[in-house]
């Protein structure tokens, strides 16, 4: 009988190892732990109905935004999986106001740090929808052996090593580039490994479904409302309309886009002027993974992995997706900016 070889995420870590320019096992054992996280979120995720973890835990992070249970066990999970890899000096997270120093003497010789959303879209999970978690790698600026300082998280998007996310759905996928692809390992939870399934994905360069919170539609910039228009009119030859598809979790809306191609768009409005999503934790690491699929993800104007980072939570507008799409979206931005 013909049995088809499994590459598990460790064993595909370790063999793109040579990949990442100046890696050796300290990276490998790193993912491995994010690995390890994920397992965990996974395991709580799918048991929230059944056990007191879903809700709020009366408490707002740095956002001012309602802390849910599982925000909080899925911050502490990565933290911990990440403290525990040795090879981690320090974590910037959506849930804490500053940097988290691994103090640890084994830790301080890390030579890594890293930056995430650990519960992207939680406010779903009582409606039994998908979310997700989003992470990014640097290789810290600051001297081995010595505490991190947080101009090590605020690096251009450039400069990551790696970056990914994890989709809580019916089933649990981790996606991750190292700057050679990207590639999709799917939890098989009956041996409890991530296995590969969507290797070197690919978006397609033009799609058919924009994804927006069409809610905010009267706060949208002008040129965001016109490219909606668009999406939604025929043209001459019977072609378009697009799908609008919103989930409400970044994740769950670019994983659906990447993978059949399509247009997310996160634009600013008036409650929030400078944008919602947070460029270091959200928006470089999607658009790293947008880029190495063959997509694009900009502000409007400028690709998203040149921007500096200005603050740990610093706001930014994100549009990413298919390169055709989003090349159009830019097209109505900088003609209805410059009227």
């Amino acid at each position: 009988m013909f049995m088809h070889k499994v590459t598990t995420l460790n064993q595909f870590i370790v063999e793109r190892q040579a990949e990442i320019p100046g890696a050796t096992g300290e990276f490998s054992r790193l993912l491995h732990h994010v690995g390890i996280a994920a397992k965990k979120v996974h395991r709580e995720v799918n048991k929230a109905g059944l056990v007191d973890i879903l809700g709020r835990v009366g408490t707002v992070n740095v956002q001012g935004e309602n802390q849910q249970k599982l925000d909080v066990f899925a911050n502490a999970t990565f933290m911990d999986e990440l403290r525990a890899s040795g090879e981690c000096c320090g974590v910037a997270t959506e849930e804490n106001e500053g940097i988290v120093v691994f103090d640890e003497e084994l830790c301080r010789e890390g030579k890594y740090v890293a930056c995430m959303d650990p519960l992207d879209g939680s406010s779903n999970i009582d409606a039994n929808v998908s979310v997700g978690t989003i992470f990014s790698i640097y290789r810290r600026k600051s001297a081995v052996g010595e505490c991190p300082v947080e101009s090590d998280f605020l690096q251009v998007g450039t400069e990551q090593i790696a970056a990914g996310y994890v989709i809580y759905g019916s089933s649990t996928m981790l996606v991750y580039t190292a700057g050679r692809g990207v590639n999709g390992f799917t939890l098989d939870t009956s041996i409890g490994e991530f296995c590969l399934s969507h290797p070197l994905v690919q978006t397609p360069a033009r799609g058919r479904i924009y994804s927006i919170n069409e809610g905010n539609y009267v706060n949208f910039p002008v040129g965001v409302k016109k490219y909606i228009k668009y999406c939604q009119e025929i043209d001459e030859e019977g072609g378009r309309p697009y799908t609008s598809r919103y989930i409400g979790s970044l994740v769950a809306d670019y994983h659906r886009n990447m993978l059949h191609g399509g247009l997310f768009l996160y634009p600013e409005t008036n409650a929030y002027p400078e944008g919602k999503l947070r460029l270091v934790y959200e928006c470089n690491p999607v658009a790293f993974i947008a880029e190495q699929s063959g997509g694009m993800a900009t502000d409007g104007t400028r690709r998203v992995l040149e921007l500096v980072p200005g603050s740990l939570h610093q706001r930014v507008p994100f549009y990413a997706g298919s390169r055709e799409m989003t090349r159009k979206l830019m097209e109505f931005l900088e003609f209805f900016n410059n009227i």
